[in-house]
């Protein structure tokens, strides 16, 4: 299941270049390159002549030569020379797609071209704003997005996929737990009060002793995940909304599907202490770079197990109560986006 009509990060801004560069995005084959000024372009990766790659070919002033037979298409995805033609017909074209730039991020629409406003991409100014270091990855995940998304809205299974790291048994046993579902999103809060420091938290924030952690998990459809996480000292009144005096860090995902059973999978974590000490920003990011490798493994074991018993059933437990609301909003959301005839052919 896949919803079209949304804004996806197709690469980071450092992937794109004046060489091609292919993706699948939501089974769709695309090439993206850059302009000589910078600007990106998004087309299909689909000569119309004989169908080769247009990602196998290369940029000449601008515009986008096949490889087979020399044929270059202009940003705009109009076919402007043919070698050895002077006629081109106006019908040979490829398909382009509405593409922006913003927090390292190109963004892309894979939908109806007329409603990509890009005032609809989700807020990640944790990305570029000065006073929050970051760094982030792109994982290519062989398994569905929507287990992602799952996974990312229960945080309970840090216990035990991430004891080493960011886990322990606190987050699963002494959470105090709230689940608010909107028409696109989903909140959950989660408060684990008087516990002590999982070991990353340790080593970054150097804690005397017990602490009050929260993670609140913003979820926005179809598939942005914004957690807010951090800790203060026991004691210091961070239930009470004072949260400074510890360490808050931005852990920021983007989930873009590949195809039914592959995903691209864009995330970055940001902290607000020390925020321009690289050392620092290396070594949070390395500390949930293994976290998330450990999740990835569990991802294409149950995509694994899903190709092997597509017909087996699920049970639902507590934790999943953030999980089932978005899974309800994306039900809902491509059942309208279908009635809509919007999803292209």
């Amino acid at each position: 299941m896949f919803l079209y009509n949304h804004w996806y990060v197709a690469a980071w801004s450092t992937e794109v270049s004046g060489q091609p560069l292919a993706r699948t995005l939501l089974n769709e084959p695309v090439v993206l390159y850059r302009t000589a000024d910078g600007q990106p372009v998004a087309m299909e990766d689909r000569c119309p002549h004989r169908r080769a790659p247009l990602s196998l070919g290369k940029v000449v002033n601008d515009r986008l030569q096949c490889h087979y037979h020399g044929l270059q298409f202009a940003p705009g995805g109009a076919c402007v020379r043919i070698p050895g033609q002077e006629r081109i017909p106006a019908s040979v074209s490829v398909r382009t797609y509405p593409v922006a730039e913003r927090y390292r991020w190109v963004w892309i629409w894979m939908g109806n071209p007329d409603e990509a406003d890009p005032d609809l991409i989700p807020d990640y100014r944790w990305m570029t704003d000065d006073q929050w270091g970051a760094k982030g990855d792109r994982y290519h995940v062989k398994a569905n997005w929507q287990l992602i998304v799952d996974n990312l809205l229960d945080l309970t299974h840090l216990a035990f996929v991430h004891e080493t790291t960011i886990g322990n048994a606190a987050v699963a046993e002494s959470a105090d737990v709230k689940v608010t579902r909107g028409p696109a999103n989903v909140l959950v809060t989660r408060w684990i009060i008087d516990q002590p420091p999982p070991p990353t938290y340790a080593k970054v924030g150097n804690f005397p002793g017990p602490v009050d952690r929260w993670q609140f998990i913003d979820f926005t459809a179809p598939s942005f995940l914004r957690l807010h996480v951090g800790a203060t000292p026991t004691g210091t009144g961070g239930p009470q909304g004072n949260l400074e005096g510890g360490i808050q860090m931005r852990n920021l995902n983007c989930i873009t599907p590949e195809t039914e059973s592959t995903t691209h999978y864009f995330w970055a974590q940001a902290h607000n202490f020390d925020p321009h000490n690289q050392a620092v920003t290396d070594l949070a990011f390395e500390q949930v770079s293994t976290a998330f490798r450990e999740d990835v493994v569990v991802f294409e074991a149950q995509q694994r197990v899903i190709a092997h018993c597509p017909d087996s059933k699920e049970i639902d437990i507590n934790s999943d109560a953030g999980g089932i609301q978005a899974r309800r909003i994306l039900a809902r959301m491509h059942d309208a986006e279908t009635a809509r005839q919007s999803v292209p052919a």
